[in-house]
Formats: C-alpha cells, sequence, structure tokens
C-alpha cells in the first residue's frame, strides 16, 4: 500500500478491512471549533490521530476526541511504559507515511498499535484522512473494530 498516496491508503486500507468510510474535501479551519462549524459537527466528533512515541523507537496511535488530551498517566500505566512522548513532525512522518493535521491509522505504513480513548464510541466521528484539506468520516466502533483496537480512558479535558 505504500506505492499509494494520502487518500487512496486511506480508502485502500478501508475496503481491505471492510470499513465504510467517507472523504471530503474541507477548507482549512484556523480552531478545531472553525473545523467543527464549517463540517456542521461538534468538535467533540473530531478524533485526533496522535502518534506517540515509545522509549524503544515503537509507536502507538491514540486516537483523542477534539476538546479533550491525552493523559500520559493513563496512557503510560495502559501500555506499561515510564516514557512516552509526542514525537517531531519528521518522526511522525516517517513512522506513519502521513504528515502532522492529516494522520490516521489508516493506510499507514506502518500498522502500530491503536488505543482509543472509550469517549469516542458510538458515534460517527471525523478524522484525518491522509491528505491535508480532506477528513474522513467514520462509525467509530466500527472503526475500533477493523482496527483491533484497544478502548481505555486514556484522556482529560484540555
Amino acid at each position: 500500500m505504500s506505492e499509494l498516496t494520502g487518500t487512496d491508503r486511506v480508502r485502500a486500507d478501508a475496503a481491505a478491512r471492510g470499513l465504510d468510510v467517507e472523504i471530503i474535501e474541507r477548507p482549512a479551519a484556523s480552531s478545531l471549533e472553525e473545523a467543527a462549524e464549517l463540517m456542521g459537527i461538534t468538535p467533540a466528533d473530531i478524533v485526533k490521530s496522535l502518534v506517540v512515541k515509545r522509549s524503544d523507537d515503537t509507536y502507538v496511535f491514540a486516537l483523542v476526541p477534539g476538546g479533550r488530551k491525552i493523559s500520559w498517566p493513563k496512557l503510560r500505566a495502559l501500555l506499561g511504559v515510564n516514557k512516552l512522548r509526542l514525537p517531531e513532525a519528521s518522526l511522525a512522518l516517517a513512522a506513519t507515511g502521513y504528515e502532522r493535521g492529516t494522520i490516521t491509522p489508516l493506510g499507514s505504513t506502518r500498522a502500530w498499535p491503536v488505543v482509543a480513548d472509550e469517549s469516542i464510541t458510538g458515534r460517527r466521528v471525523s478524522m484525518g484522512a491522509g491528505e491535508h484539506g480532506r477528513s474522513l468520516f467514520v462509525d467509530a466502533d466500527a472503526l475500533i473494530v477493523a482496527l483491533d483496537a484497544t478502548v481505555a480512558d486514556i484522556s482529560d479535558a484540555e
């Protein structure tokens, strides 16, 4: 799949997993609230795909809704590690094949484990679609199943 780019990789991976996604074009936004308004959803319906680096140079995707942030103590406890961090943009790109602002576990050049915050379940959400100016919509529960994601409380209010 790495020979495909951006949304093509996302679509191909979703199809291979039997996951129904809708990818839309959207204008640039200067804030989470503006992005939500442009798409007619709430900020909590926008899920951030955060790439988290472990000390052994492996990664994990953390799916966290808008208005919330990673709770580092909760995520470290869940993963059984002492150190985690957000990598530099160049490392995130190398780990996923996606630039920041476009990252999604779908079509990542490497299939890292996924941890989804429990608050995203039970609804349709929007997230990065592999290219700037695009977002994908997906049923969060179907996404969790398709990615074999771990669901846990890994966030705190911003």
